[in-house]
């Protein structure tokens, strides 16, 4: 093996992650013993150990005693990925949610588009564009591209019925997810889909999903400042 900067296990952990994540490995296909591994990477049993009961803390695999490791079903992975669906946020708080359909087309990716989803330029991807409302107040604004490898039936979905979010858990279930979130003023349309001023500041969520060799979707969520808050827990 060539050499490193990451600590023998984390090497160990970043090739098992590589093959589960690019698709070579399935759900349910036996990883590589640990004799196999100390011999691959010259390290001791303790060291795969590691990383495997790591990899196993963390959903991408399963260990049982005398049967070995293999792949984790994706649904077991996306259950530790924090996703929230709006619909269900809503609803949660007792309130109505429902949704106003924008655009639901397939269309060629641009540039930059086709870069997040590794795909190329002009290849076909998936474009929605929905507002979501609180008890008919409009509190999010989703523009989303999709993956159609990842997703195939996505354009399908009745979206006033099934959110994307709900949709891409079902059909796409999560390997890996990424966001980055910022303030900022609405755009010309996002103001008129939310019913707000220009000058009136919001949150944005950009969203990247990732499901075993695909990447999903991407997405920009936008709030209104002064109708939804983020909040979280963190657990030492």
């Amino acid at each position: 093996m060539a050499k490193s900067a990451l600590p023998a296990y984390e090497q160990v952990k970043a090739w098992t992650r590589r093959h589960i994540a690019s698709g070579k490995w399935k759900p349910g296909d036996t990883v590589p013993s640990e004799a196999a591994l100390m011999q691959q990477f010259g390290v001791s049993r303790m060291t795969v150990n590691r990383a495997l009961r790591e990899l196993a803390n963390e959903g991408l695999v399963t260990r049982v005693q005398g049967s070995g490791t293999r792949v984790a079903q994706l649904h077991r992975i996306s259950s530790r990925l924090s996703i929230r669906d709006i619909h269900e946020e809503v609803v949660e708080r007792g309130h109505e949610h429902t949704t106003r359909v924008l655009r639901a087309a397939s269309e060629p990716a641009g540039e930059e588009v086709a870069q997040s989803l590794g795909l190329k330029a002009s290849d076909a991807v998936f474009h929605t564009v929905m507002v979501h409302m609180e008890n008919g107040v409009p509190i999010q604004y989703e523009d989303r591209y999709v993956n159609p490898a990842a997703a195939p039936a996505y354009l399908a979905t009745d979206f006033t019925q099934t959110s994307p979010t709900l949709h891409l858990l079902q059909h796409a279930p999560l390997t890996e997810a990424s966001y980055s979130i910022e303030a900022c003023l609405p755009t010309a349309q996002e103001a008129r889909a939310l019913a707000i001023k220009r000058t009136e500041p919001c949150l944005a969520m950009m969203r990247r999903t990732v499901s075993g060799a695909h990447v999903a979707s991407i997405a920009r969520l936008v709030y209104p400042g002064t109708r939804y808050s983020f909040a979280g827990q963190f657990q030492a």
